[in-house]
């Protein structure tokens, strides 16, 4: 009997320092709030085009950050070492729907080894590195912002990756990322839904400021290239042959310089971008085949609870694409340490030939992309709030 109760508490003494080496931990974000936006396109003229524009009241999720859960856990290996995975999805706080086609867990699913000398390995689906932008814009790359005028080239997910996050040694640390395309041709063929992607960035971190050197490059799934393939369509009108038409915003390199400087209660951002592509032929024109995107602004954390911040975006296309200019102003206050109430104002100015929008927008004059006509303003007004846990 004294030794199957001396196993018996071996058993449970094991079990406990097992459990004490592992941890699961779940969590998520909900953001939800009210919208007005002007300049929203309306009709349907020759090729489809917008005929005219409206205003629009909405309920709207997501505009100051994605509305996501997840989980996330550890168990510790010994020697340093640690296994660790993350699962990430996305949803509408509005009507409860996650995204279409695109997975329970369509932000992130990776699993990886991590130790604190030697840095991170992970292996899975994760947010696509250019959204290294985050830390350095000044709306946290909230819907109105550093994505706006690029059309969502920021911010994607990217699929089947192997990245590398190292330790921070004297200031600095690298992160590094790539993903295949699955496909025959390394860099894609048509066969998958996804092109080679591939990025790396630098960071170097002081009291005083922070900087950061990013590249990465997005290949078009169809043929591997380097941007969009156009091909002559209904009686010589030209089509992309790509999904989303969306050229230079969705398949491209990227080079990025960014810098935040700290100031007390006052936060300094800046960041200057050049979209480059190359094999791009037969493009329609206002479809760019180089953009030069940059963005400056301030926060102010005025109080512990309370940040006023302001932003000015700008992007500037060739081939007829013209020039766009976002002016916006908002900020947060912090109910709690778990939940704010968020405000911001913006509007777009385009030049003659330009339809950026305030959102994210795929390229296109239709009413279903939400761009204004080319030459119009857009002008938004988002309050909400948002809760984490």
């Amino acid at each position: 009997m004294k030794k199957v109760l001396l196993a018996s508490a071996a058993l449970l003494a094991f079990s406990a320092a097992a459990h004490a080496q592992s941890s699961v931990t779940l969590y998520g974000r909900l953001d939800a709030g009210l919208e007005y936006m002007s300049g929203v396109p309306t009709g349907s003229g020759p090729n489809g085009a917008a005929t005219g524009s409206s205003n629009r009241f909405r309920a709207e999720s997501g505009d100051w950050g994605t509305s996501l859960w997840g989980m996330k856990g550890i168990e510790d290996l010994g020697g340093g070492n640690r296994a660790v995975f993350k699962l990430e999805g996305s949803f509408n706080t509005m009507n409860g729907q996650g995204p279409a086609g695109n997975g329970l867990f369509n932000r992130w699913a990776t699993v990886g080894i991590a130790n604190d000398q030697f840095g991170t390995v992970l292996l899975g689906r994760e947010l696509f590195i250019s959204n290294g932008v985050w830390d350095f814009d000044p709306f946290g790359q909230s819907n109105w912002s550093s994505a706006s005028l690029v059309r969502g080239r920021n911010w994607p997910q990217s699929s089947n990756n192997v990245s590398y996050q190292s330790p921070q040694v004297a200031g600095f640390d690298f992160y590094g990322q790539y993903a295949l395309s699955n496909a025959t041709n390394w860099n894609g063929n048509g066969s998958t839904a996804q092109g080679r992607e591939a990025g790396a960035q630098i960071t170097y971190t002081s009291p005083l400021f922070q900087v950061r050197g990013l590249y990465d490059e997005i290949r078009n799934p169809a043929n591997g290239s380097l941007g969009g393939v156009y091909n002559a369509l209904n009686g010589g009108v030209t089509a992309p042959d790509n999904s989303n038409g969306n050229g230079a915003y969705a398949y491209s390199r990227e080079y990025t310089a960014m810098v935040n400087v700290f100031l007390g209660q006052f936060k300094l951002q800046g960041g200057y971008q050049a979209i480059r592509t190359s094999g791009m032929t037969g493009q329609l024109p206002g479809q760019p085949t180089a953009l030069d995107h940059e963005w400056g602004g301030v926060t102010w954390q005025a109080t512990p609870a309370a940040a006023l911040i302001g932003a000015v975006y700008h992007v500037n296309g060739n081939n007829g694409a013209g020039n766009a200019t976002i002016y916006t102003v908002g900020g947060s206050y912090n109910l709690s340490r778990r939940t704010l109430l968020d405000l911001q104002v913006a509007t777009v100015q385009n030049s003659k030939t330009a339809n950026y929008g305030l959102n994210a927008n795929n390229y296109g004059s239709a009413a279903a992309t939400d761009n204004p006509l080319p030459g119009h303003s857009q002008t938004g007004v988002y309050a909400g709030i948002q809760h984490s846990f």
